[in-house]
């Protein structure tokens, strides 16, 4: 049982209720993390706003829900990792085998396998990644403007994953689980 109160659309105030409904109408349903943002409209508007801005960015849905899989599997983040799981079948496309490979930071394309490394150097080291991985980001072709929405979105589910695993939110999504 999550350890924030889920906060029920049709008993959100005002600008709660709004939120809730845009989340509704953007997903077609209205998932628990959303819910359990909901206790602070702060909260919830300001993960909405990132993530609506990295929608809007450069990076293709499927590089940025398999950057999702790979957090969520770094965090150990079974709720992240379920809706990661599902939505990148959904929106980005994925195969079982791109979603097992993301979950270990790994992809057949160069330059998206580059994006997960990178990825995955930015976790690991807090954000203290080294030259090295930044020229090796750059020869496989990713931009600056790519590199910057590789760390937003890595930031951004570092946010949902510690989110989550502090609220213990009830999971919602076909569950996955993260190995150890």
């Amino acid at each position: 049982m999550s350890r924030l109160p889920l906060i029920q659309p049709e008993t959100a105030a005002d600008e709660t209720a709004d939120l809730l409904a845009g989340v509704q109408q953007s997903l077609g349903r209205t998932p628990n993390m959303t819910k359990a943002m909901a206790n602070s409209p702060a909260v919830l508007k300001g993960y909405l706003g990132f993530s609506g801005a990295l929608a809007a960015g450069v990076l293709p849905v499927h590089l940025r829900e398999r950057l999702s899989l790979l957090v969520a599997q770094e965090n150990g983040c079974d709720y992240c990792l379920s809706a990661h799981t599902f939505l990148g079948q959904k929106r980005g496309r994925l195969d079982q085998d791109q979603i097992a490979a993301a979950r270990r930071g790994e992809a057949d394309e160069p330059k998206t396998a580059a994006a997960l490394a990178f990825a995955k150097a930015v976790l690991r080291s807090k954000g203290g990644v080294d030259d090295a991985d930044l020229k090796a980001a750059r020869e496989a072709g990713l931009s600056d403007e790519e590199i910057a929405e590789v760390v937003a979105t890595v930031a951004l589910q570092v946010f949902t994953n510690y989110f989550n695993k502090t609220a213990d939110t009830d999971i919602d999504w076909p569950v996955v689980r993260h190995d150890h």
